[in-house]
């Protein structure tokens, strides 16, 4: 079974721009539309090989599906390492009427890789805040921020380092203020999977 599927049907917002090449492969990015079950959207990045990438689909404005994996990588700056999340399509299509009925699915099958953090929003909702280990292949891992609700919350928060662990979901995009120095703050958006259903293996 694939430990880290991701399927989302949504409108192209922005041109495939190249990102970076390895081992001689060009990697393309760009942001995706999704809608959620309310009236909200997520903003998604998408990195799409140049092997699968039809310039004549992805185009602003077009409505398509893609298959793939959630990945992170580190990206760093003179002065700290930042955990970057994207979406790498394996497979792009156009989308047809029916993928509307669930746009944003996530499935990953990994182990939790640092203390769990439980905690209260101001309206009294429970949250916890997951980083959950992706095994790739290579001897690599995806670093996977994910986040539960309610009852989930409140499973999750007894999670124990190493423990190995299913969590089905959807991805989604949140803005937030960072403060950068005593005066300056920048609105920065993070990705993080919200857990719908969560599973510890035996």
């Amino acid at each position: 079974m694939e430990n880290n599927i991701i399927t989302l049907t949504g409108t192209v917002q922005s041109q495939a721009e190249y990102s970076h090449s390895v081992l001689g492969e060009n990697f393309y990015s760009f942001m995706l539309r999704v809608p959620r079950l309310s009236e909200n959207e997520d903003l998604l990045p998408v990195t799409v090989s140049e092997n699968q990438l039809d310039t004549s689909l992805v185009q602003e404005g077009n409505k398509i599906k893609i298959k793939g994996q959630l990945r992170s990588y580190n990206k760093y700056t003179q002065t700290k390492t930042r955990l970057i999340l994207t979406v790498f399509a394996k497979g792009i299509a156009p989308a047809l009427p029916d993928d509307n009925e669930n746009p944003n699915e996530i499935f990953i099958n990994g182990f939790i890789c640092k203390e769990p953090i439980y905690r209260r929003t101001p309206f009294g909702r429970e949250i916890t805040d997951l980083i959950v280990a992706v095994n790739r292949a290579f001897n690599r891992s995806d670093y996977i921020p994910a986040i539960a609700w309610g009852k989930n919350a409140l499973y999750s928060e007894n999670l124990e380092v190493g423990s190995n662990v299913m969590l089905w979901g959807r991805l989604q995009s949140r803005n937030y203020n960072k403060r950068i120095s005593e005066n300056e703050t920048e609105v920065r958006t993070a990705y993080e999977l919200s857990i719908t259903k969560i599973e510890k293996l035996a």
